[in-house]
């Protein structure tokens, strides 16, 4: 019986424990990845702390999966053994509940989420419906690729289905894990892009990230400031501070779009009258599907994209989770598998 090296939770709320489990085998519809690379998402808390329905212990955390296609099960058509592939957010879709009937496969109603409904990315090797694929670049590290399979296509997603035209302005609110990578995609995009964060210690980095202005929020009015350029036609919130999103409102041009993917829980406090005069509006966007995610990876690929990673290994898997969890990382932890 051949084994591989895991890092599971075993129970909610408990310790990322290294252990030794059987290597998975395919059923039909399946493949077997052999992670080189696997991010540390703020969401894997929902395998750690039982947070999300579904989750069944004990469980392999990581849904930001960066690998080689090792095993094709029956049934799987145009993949095999040999090629780069990663998964991410999106698992795969059922095909038969309405939203995937109506083409809505990211809002599939049966749709797994690698690392939190079925085992993930922390491992040597992970089994997933070959739907749930996306092609790497060869010219596309495996840790480098791992970030953009969550944070790079919920950002790259967002900001392509927009509505906004090259040449509008666009503002990122935070450089973080998401932002630092927003404020590159809006610039290669071709939007007028404006970065928001607080203080001023990220300016430099935002400039050299690719944002033409850049907004001190505790220092200036940041609704004011987007007004002075004329108006956002997109505020794209990466943060999860409510206050902070509704502080930018004001800042939308006429039909302009906060979209949210900074995931709070807090309510937003605003008054509903200041989104009727200028028809502006407040939407969420979910990450995308394996397609999107292809797509992702081949634009950052193409216009030099890169995320800001720190890398441990898989047996340091917990204190690269809670360098994350203290927002001590600048900006993506990577576990590399060495494979």
């Amino acid at each position: 019986m051949a084994t591989m090296r895991a890092v599971q939770v075993s129970q909610a709320g408990g310790p990322l424990e290294l252990v030794e489990r059987e290597v998975p085998t395919p059923a039909a519809g399946e493949v077997r990845v052999r992670v080189q690379a696997c991010g540390v998402c703020h969401s894997d808390m929902y395998a750690v702390a039982g947070a999300y329905p579904g989750v069944t212990y004990p469980v392999i955390p990581g849904h930001e999966i960066a690998g080689v296609l090792d095993e094709v099960g029956d049934g799987v058509k145009n993949w095999e053994a040999g090629q780069r592939v990663g998964v991410g957010w999106f698992g795969g879709n059922c095909g038969y509940c309405e939203p995937c009937r109506r083409g809505d496969f990211i809002g599939c109603q049966n749709m797994g989420v690698p690392g939190v409904t079925f085992d993930g990315g922390y491992a040597e090797y992970v089994v997933v419906p070959a739907s749930a694929l996306a092609l790497i670049p060869e010219d596309l590290h495996a840790e480098d690729a791992a970030p953009l399979l969550c944070a790079g296509v919920t950002t790259f997603n967002a900001l392509r289905n927009s509505g906004a035209h090259g040449g509008d302005v666009v503002a990122v609110l935070g450089v973080g894990g998401l932002g630092h990578l927003g404020v590159q995609f809006a610039r290669k995009l071709g939007f007028r892009t404006v970065a928001i964060a607080r203080g001023t210690e990220k300016e430099a980095l935002a400039r050299q990230l690719g944002a033409h202005h850049y907004i001190d929020s505790t220092a200036q009015n940041p609704a004011e400031e987007l007004q002075a350029l004329g108006g956002a036609k997109v505020i794209l919130a990466t943060v999860t501070n409510a206050a902070a999103m509704t502080a930018t409102l004001g800042g939308l041009a006429r039909r302009g779009r906060l979209i949210v993917v900074g995931a709070s829980t807090d309510p937003m406090r605003l008054p509903p009258a200041m989104l009727i005069g200028g028809n502006t509006g407040i939407v969420g966007h979910a990450s995308g599907t394996s397609m999107d995610s292809q797509d992702t990876l081949a634009f950052s690929s193409l216009v030099d994209v890169r995320p800001m990673i720190e890398t441990r290994p898989l047996e340091e898997a917990q204190a690269a989770y809670d360098k994350m969890m203290a927002g001590d990382a600048r900006f993506r932890m990577v576990l590399v598998t060495g494979a």
